[in-house]
């Protein structure tokens, strides 16, 4: 039996990356589409979160939410990832809030955004704040990296760009070791702003479709009334959101009672890239603690941390 040469294979995988790369997609499609029949995903408008105050209470520690739009007709969500504190309610809500929002956004929000400007719309901005970024965001990771997986597996290439503003340092020292772990077409998405990153997201929105906490320097995450506050659930466009799905309810079972309970969805296994990200952020923060153990150390008496 002949050697093959390396050129040789060389040749051969360039041969089939172009029919690989349909197949992947093809096979990614069906998967969502497992996915979504087994999670009853199309019905999860019709799923509203009761009561109002466990809704509430979701809105309150999952900060997310939408201010507006670009002048291109891209809408805004804003994501208060320093200041999430996913402690109020079991996971299984926290992922049925997100997926509500998503499924949302493609079915109502980008639909008339396209009916308004007459071009399809199809991808959003996403703003993320870290205002208030911890080392106990290390208790986050596993729940983060499931809604992260969920949405590269069932919403690829929702997103046209991240912008990151209000960075501390954890998040510039964490930055600089997951960066290189992500695929380039996502890093590509990426953008890290100066401050709260009002002057350069101005250049691509109004004023009035600002998130709250980029409106003025030094502002971070603070409250602001809460028709200013996208996180809230007093915010217009969570009040359209909550209302639409209790609407839906309504018209899926017109005879029976709103049931309490949470929409139980498939969580996948996180993607082998996404738990290499996972990993090495959790290194890097047991590292952060530990330097910042040292250093709060003074003649052998420890300093508790705020």
């Amino acid at each position: 039996m002949g050697i093959v040469s390396q050129e040789a294979i060389v040749q051969l995988q360039a041969l089939m990356d172009p029919v690989d790369e349909p197949l992947n997609k093809t096979f990614q499609l069906l998967e969502c589409l497992q996915w979504r029949v087994q999670s009853d995903i199309d019905d999860i408008l019709a799923k509203p979160i009761v009561p109002t105050e466990l809704y509430r209470a979701v809105r309150d520690s999952q900060l997310i939410g939408m201010s507006g739009f670009s002048r291109e007709g891209l809408p805004v969500f804003a994501n208060g990832v320093g200041l999430s504190t996913f402690d109020k309610a079991s996971v299984h809500y926290y992922v049925q809030s997100h997926i509500q929002i998503n499924e949302y956004r493609d079915r109502v929000i980008l639909p008339s955004a396209s009916k308004k400007h007459g071009r399809p719309v199809t991808t959003c901005i996403k703003v993320l704040d870290m205002t208030g970024l911890k080392l106990s965001a290390l208790s986050q990771i596993k729940l983060l990296t499931i809604i992260s997986t969920i949405d590269d597996l069932n919403y690829p290439e929702k997103t046209n760009t991240y912008y990151i503003v209000n960075a501390p340092y954890i998040f510039s020292a964490c930055w600089k070791v997951v960066k290189p772990l992500l695929q380039e077409r996502t890093r590509k998405k990426i953008q890290v702003l100066p401050g709260c990153g009002r002057d350069e997201l101005l250049k691509i929105m109004d004023f009035a479709s600002l998130p709250h906490f980029c409106r003025r320097e030094g502002s971070g995450s603070s409250r602001h009334s809460e028709n200013e506050n996208c996180f809230s659930l007093d915010h217009p466009f969570h009040q359209q959101l909550y209302n639409y799905i209790k609407q839906q309810s309504l018209i899926t079972e017109p005879a029976q009672p709103i049931k309490q309970g949470s929409f139980h969805v498939d969580l996948p296994d996180p993607a082998a890239g996404g738990t290499e990200i996972a990993k090495t952020l959790e290194s890097e923060l047991h590292k952060i603690e530990n330097r910042n153990g040292l250093s709060r150390s003074f003649n052998g008496i420890k300093i508790d941390d705020e």
